[in-house]
């Protein structure tokens, strides 16, 4: 009996030799494919929460999921949509995902109200987003007295366009707040007429543009201290699956590799126009600006340094409930898994 449970019986003498050998490769294939299949069954499944479907920040996974970058280190990774960062944090917290990927904000404000997650790695080290408004409006400053749409009250992209309103003498109440998830919802909102101005990010942004409706603002241009979006994982899961988690970064950190050489462009906007639903041509752009703004990480290790503008924005909006302190967020033995996936 082979370790994959068949067993061979041997031809006997008087069998011809063609036939012997025919049977037994029959048998050897046989056993490899039943030994795949064990392998494959065996994989470790981790499920991660995002934030709406095909979304940009996500295509190294979208990548590692295409290529085999995690099957090939045994584990198999489902994405499940929510509609805000928020709301993905909250799967994991309740137990429904293993990982959620989205703000930062949202998951550090869950670990400040108890809840057992921990920041594993950055995804996306430079916010891409811009601030589009209507036809009419040509600054910021214009946004005095207008409505302007953002991905939440406790949202990373309240504290960006807060920054961009601030350094154009805008401050809060200034402008009047509405908020939706996802920068597809808000271009909606912006297209319908419903808001003044809305923060969106590639490829929504480069449709945007494409409709005249005109950028007032550059993110990149403000705010050079701030990841953007982030891993966060259950803490017991974590502890108790260190494998699969290393696992995981690999596949993550062979993907991003795999993105920046431009030999694969042409492949990787394929993989994001089949995820995404987005033409072509605006996926294009988004890879060569998302190339230029070297937005994946090669480390995407977290420490209290990256963290501090973030929690203290945090602590400028009265959101913390304990000390603004970068270190309560950072995780040691996460950075030592991302040391360990190198």
């Amino acid at each position: 009996m082979t370790e994959s449970g068949i067993v061979f019986h041997i031809a006997e003498p008087d069998m011809p030799a063609r036939t012997r050998l025919g049977i037994l490769a029959a048998l050897l294939l046989g056993a490899a494919t039943l030994g795949g299949i064990r392998d494959a069954a065996a994989a470790e499944r981790i499920t991660i929460a995002t934030v709406g479907r095909g979304q940009p920040p996500q295509w190294a996974t979208f990548i590692a999921n295409s290529k085999g970058f995690f099957a090939e280190n045994g584990v198999s990774v489902e994405l499940v949509a929510a509609q805000s960062a928020a709301a993905a944090t909250l799967q994991v917290a309740a137990g429904s995902a293993q990982m959620s990927v989205g703000g930062m904000t949202e998951v550090m404000l869950g670990i400040d109200h108890g809840a057992k997650l921990t920041l594993l790695s950055i995804e996306t080290q430079v916010p891409p987003y811009s601030l589009f408004a209507k036809r009419t409006i040509t600054s910021i400053k214009e946004l005095r007295g207008k409505v302007v749409i953002v991905g939440g009250a406790k949202d990373v992209t309240l504290i960006y366009f807060e920054r961009m309103a601030a350094a154009n003498g805008l401050k809060p109440g200034d402008y009047d707040l509405l908020y939706a998830g996802t920068t597809p919802a808000r271009y909606a909102a912006l297209a319908s007429g419903s808001v003044d101005a809305a923060i969106l990010y590639p490829p929504g942004s480069f449709e945007a543009a494409s409709q005249g409706y005109p950028n007032i603002g550059n993110l990149s241009d403000y705010v050079k201290d701030m990841p953007f979006t982030g891993y966060a994982v259950d803490h017991a899961w974590a502890a108790n699956n260190k494998p699969a988690v290393i696992a995981f970064l690999k596949g993550v950190h062979k993907a991003v590799n795999w993105f920046y050489d431009t030999n694969n462009r042409a492949e990787a906007v394929a993989i994001l126009v089949k995820e995404s639903g987005q033409s072509q041509d605006n996926i294009e752009k988004t890879y060569d600006y998302y190339r230029s703004l070297r937005i994946f990480p090669e480390d995407g290790t977290i420490d209290a340094k990256k963290l501090t503008s973030l929690v203290q924005a945090l602590a400028q909006m009265s959101t913390l409930t304990g000390p603004a302190d970068p270190q309560r967020f950072v995780n040691p033995t996460m950075a030592k898994l991302i040391s360990d996936a190198r």
